[in-house]
């Protein structure tokens, strides 16, 4: 892979998390995070609870670059593969320009004017995602790290757990998750639930087909957990965790 710096594509939910620090494991020089913020509703990108991004990289220790690409207007879109195009239009310009501030830092150093050398994503089986953040990386000129990709989801899961990731529900939107998995830690307990509840109802043993979205409060990568208050909105048959207050331990 090309040396230089990294980026690392970042929501502070469990796969991106898991990606960033896979990234560190094999000592890619991560020097920034980069967050989306996608408002309600996104076709590209984890939506719940990016407001405490930045919080996780002050844990992680590395600089957070924020990303607000105004209305997605998701919800109403009627082709998807142009939705998706269009959603990742603010990410590449954020990444393009974070690519000159990095050659520009780097030479003020005494070093080598070299900008972004790659990029790391924590897709697991999405093409749809998958293949255009691909694309992106291809235009951009970057190497793309994406360790999850096509690995065995319980695996992973118990990867996560091994490494001392604590992972926390902070949204659900699928048959047989109901309101007790809001807030619920994911645990070697709630693993084996959901291996049944895969069984019964097809639920994903990580999510992956947005049942349910996660945040790591803590992990071998960050220096302090990541306290939470929260109330639970719930509307009938999904829900999320209303974050009332956050802060580091």
């Amino acid at each position: 892979m090309t040396t230089g710096a990294w980026a690392a594509l970042f929501s502070g939910g469990k796969d991106s998390s898991f990606a960033l620090y896979r990234a560190q494991e094999e000592g890619l020089p991560v020097e920034r995070l980069v967050t989306v913020h996608p408002g309600e509703d996104s076709y590209m990108y984890h939506v719940p609870a990016t407001e405490l991004a930045a919080l996780a990289a002050e844990s992680v220790g590395i600089e957070l670059v924020e990303v607000d690409p105004g209305e997605l207007e998701a919800s109403e879109a009627t082709d998807a593969g142009a939705q998706g195009d269009a959603e990742l239009e603010p990410l590449e310009a954020a990444l393009t320009e974070l690519d000159r501030e990095l050659a520009a830092e780097h030479s003020a150093a005494g070093g080598e004017s070299a900008g972004l050398a790659g990029i790391t994503a924590g897709a697991i089986e999405s093409e749809f995602q998958t293949s255009r953040i691909e694309a992106m990386a291809q235009r951009l000129d970057v190497d793309l790290f994406a360790p999850l990709w096509q690995r065995d989801p319980e695996e992973l899961a118990e990867e996560m757990l091994d490494a001392g990731f604590e992972i926390r529900i902070v949204q659900v939107a699928a048959a047989g998750l109901d309101e007790s998995w809001l807030g619920r830690t994911l645990d070697r307990d709630a693993l084996a639930e959901l291996r049944s509840l895969h069984e019964e109802y097809g639920v994903h043993v990580l999510g992956e087909g947005g049942e349910f979205e996660t945040l790591v409060v803590d992990g071998p990568h960050m220096d302090r957990r990541i306290e939470l208050e929260t109330s639970v909105v719930w509307e009938g048959t999904r829900g999320h965790l209303a974050i009332e207050e956050a802060w580091l331990e």
